[in-house]
């Protein structure tokens, strides 16, 4: 199984191309924070380049900028090529398969999955119940008919 999942913030906007057959690529890079602890205050980050192909390109290149939020799922690829002086040369890249805002919605005011397009997102209008005895817990009957499961 070839699955990345990375979180972090654009370091640039995304450079949208299109190919001679019309077809979209955005390449960008992200800041990934490494686990463990900061060194000197400040955490350390991988830069990580993507490149996202079709309508995820579209997308990424449209609605996100430096600085944003953006969570990836794809996969590694590994590409090779012989340099002007005959050595031959690695390097391995990320295609996202799908892209998601991870900023809140409070701060971009939209849903956080890519399905083609941004939607707007509504907040469902209802009340919350709160317990009656001031715990915090509501009261459980016995009766296992009562039970959801």
């Amino acid at each position: 199984m070839n699955k990345v999942i990375l979180l972090g913030r654009l370091v640039a906007d995304p450079e949208t191309r299109y190919t001679q057959n019309n077809v979209a690529m955005s390449r960008f890079r992200i800041a990934v924070n490494r686990p463990g602890k900061p060194q000197e205050g400040q955490p350390s980050a991988d830069f990580i380049q993507i490149t996202a192909w079709r309508q995820t390109a579209e997308f990424v290149g449209k609605y996100f900028r430096k600085g944003q939020m953006i969570l990836v799922e794809g996969h590694i690829r590994n590409n090779s090529w012989v340099d002007k002086d005959g050595n031959k040369r690695y390097t391995d890249e990320i295609y996202a398969d799908q892209v998601y805002f991870a900023d809140s919605k409070r701060d971009t005011g939209t849903t956080n999955t890519f399905g083609g397009g941004m939607s707007q997102v509504s907040q469902p209008e209802f009340q919350v119940q709160s317990p009656e005895n001031g715990d915090g817990f509501y009261a459980l009957s016995e009766d296992d008919e009562d039970l959801p499961f």
